[in-house]
This record gives structure tokens, sequence and C-alpha cells, in this order.
């Protein structure tokens, strides 16, 4: 199982766009250093997240990189291009010698729509419409025949440049969408689910439809991929990591439950979401690992993205959190999982 970082550049206060910037490449670098999979950075049109444009940042980090792969999470498809998305990962996949990966969404905030003059009545249709042409690009790029509903025409297109991967993987991110779901079991692709509350196990039906959709589409079963997303941050004591996270999660928490009609969450909502079953891998290394084994059990996933830097937690806080991520967690999950592996091959 693959181990990666995601985040979304939150912006607190007293932390400047500039410094903020310069920290996310510092995030970057350390977890390639760290010997991670995958670092993959979110699109947001809002004051609270520094990144609309998550290619350039991407762009940035793959210059400064060396071994990592580097993806979206996500790009926002339905109020982007899809021939323009992949002209931008093609050149983030020339610059890092093949290390890009684009994380495909519907957007679970809505401001670019109106930015980009989209109608949100067509969200859905959007997504769709977008998520096949750009899978039709990545597969033949130089020969591109396509129509829809919501934009022009291709006929025997050619779109450069051309990137190092044949073709830069493409892969679907959902909250809870059995549409998209299904769409990404149908289209042969890569199925990432972002838990970011409540049981993980309330979600176990979704990997099961992801896996009947892909063999129901005629892919070969056993060959789809699963990453499972989820809070994650890690302290030497499980009060450090509460001392260091709690505060800010929750203020990040509140004020997007405030928009969104949700109930207030306090440090007794807090302490049931990191309890061993629930969403929240908030600890020690052992009890975080415990956490991803446990998700593990019940999804059996290709990758685990852990979002750490929530809320605008402090960024020295953020770097201990990933070391110990990358030096203790990451080496207790495989090695318990090559240990199940070998028990099983035994058997």
């Amino acid at each position: 199982m693959e181990l990666g970082l995601a985040t979304f550049a939150d912006l607190g206060a007293g932390i400047s766009p500039q410094e903020r910037m310069r920290n996310l490449l510092e995030e970057a670098r350390l977890a390639d250093q760290l010997g991670l999979d995958l670092f993959a950075i979110g699109e947001h049109h809002r004051p609270d997240y520094l990144i609309s444009s998550p290619t350039v940042a991407l762009a940035a980090a793959a210059a400064q990189t060396e071994r990592i792969r580097l993806s979206s999470a996500v790009t926002v498809l339905s109020s982007d291009d899809p021939v323009r998305v992949f002209q931008q990962f093609a050149e983030i996949d020339l610059i890092s010698g093949g290390r890009a990966e684009i994380m495909a969404g519907r957007g679970s905030f809505i401001e670019s729509f109106p930015l980009f003059g989209y109608d949100l009545d067509d969200y859905d249709e959007l997504y769709d419409e977008k998520l096949r042409l750009l899978v039709a690009i990545t597969r033949d790029p130089e020969h591109v025949t396509w129509s829809g509903k919501h934009r022009a025409p291709l006929t025997d297109a050619a779109i450069y440049p051309l990137p190092v991967q044949e073709p830069i993987p493409v892969q679907v991110a959902v909250g809870g969408s059995p549409e998209s779901v299904v769409r990404a079991g149908t289209l042969g692709l890569p199925l990432t689910i972002a838990i970011i509350g409540g049981m993980p196990a309330r979600f176990v039906p979704l990997a099961e439809l992801y896996r009947e959709a892909w063999a129901a589409a005629g892919h070969e079963p056993g060959t789809e991929k699963l990453t499972i997303n989820t809070h994650t941050f890690v302290g030497e004591t499980l009060a450090q990591a509460d001392s260091a996270f709690a505060h800010t999660y929750l203020e990040m928490m509140n004020r997007i439950g405030r928009e969104r009609g949700w109930p207030p969450s306090g440090r007794r909502e807090y302490e049931a979401l990191r309890s061993p079953q629930a969403a929240l891998a908030v600890g020690t290394p052992e009890q975080v690992a415990e956490k991803i084994l446990m998700e593990h059990d019940l999804f059996s996933m290709d990758r685990y993205l852990g979002h750490m830097s929530v809320g605008a937690v402090a960024h020295r806080d953020v770097l201990k959190s990933m070391e110990l991520f990358g030096t203790e967690v990451a080496p207790l999950v495989r090695a318990e999982l090559e240990k199940r592996t070998g028990a099983a091959a035994a058997a």
C-alpha cells in the first residue's frame, strides 16, 4: 500500500500568502525526502485556502523534488477545461520526469462556478462530460475526436505537449457520491474516497459499489485502484497531537459547518472522531498506524492519503507530524502489511 499526504494549504491568521507558499514547498520537499509515495495539493477559490491553481504549485514542487509523485487533490474539473488541464499536467509531468497525476472531482465548494461562468444546475452533467473528454485526451492526445453539450467539439485534434507518462494517471475523487463512484468504475479509473467525518465503516458500500461497477464494465477484477483519504496528525504523544491539531481543526470544521448548516463541534465531538473506529487518524505513531491498518482491513485500499495541515496548523507542527509519519508510522504500516502478506502466502 502506498502512503502519501495531501494539503489544501490553509491560510491562518498572521500568515501571508507568500509565507504559506514557501511553507507548502518545504512540505513537498520534506515528503520527498521522507520517501513517501505521493504529495497532493487541493484547489479552492476562497480566502481561507491558498491554492486556486494546483498546477502552478505542483510545477514548483516538481522542480524541487526527485522521487515523490505529485497530484492535485482535487482539480475541480467541472469548472475547468479538460484540454487545458491535460496541457498543464503534461508540463508538470515533463518537469518531474513522469511523476504527475490528476485527481479530478466535482468540487465540494462552489465558488469556482460563477467565477468561470458555469451554471450550478449543470453541476453533475459538466463533470461527467468533462471527465470523459479528459480521459479521451490522456489515452490518445494526438487524435482526439469528441463532442458534447458544454463546449465546442474536437475533430482529430492533437493536443501538446505530450507527457512522459502514457497516459498520465487520472483518478476520480469523491466525498460520498454513488454516481461518481459508479462513473469511476465504469470508466476504469482509480477512485479516491475522502472520509472527513463519522465512521469509515459506513463508506465500505461505496468501495463495494466501485468494484461492482468496475467488473460490470468488463474491466479485469482485482486491477482496480482505491485510495482512502482522511484527516491525519501525528505527535510523539496523544496530548502533543491534540495540542497542535485540535483547536485549528475544530475552528476550520465549525467555520465550514456554519456555511453548510452543520451543528457546532467541540472537544467531545473531536475526541469521538479520533476514537479507534472513527475517521480522524490523530495520535501517536502507533495509534495512527493502527487507524490506517483498521481502514485497510475495511477497504483493502491500494493507497492511503493523509490530509495533515488542516485548519492552518502551525508550520513547525506540520513538519514534525510529517517527520513522524514518514519515519515511524509508514514503517509500522509497511511492516504489518508485509507480515500479513507473508502469512497469507504461507497459508
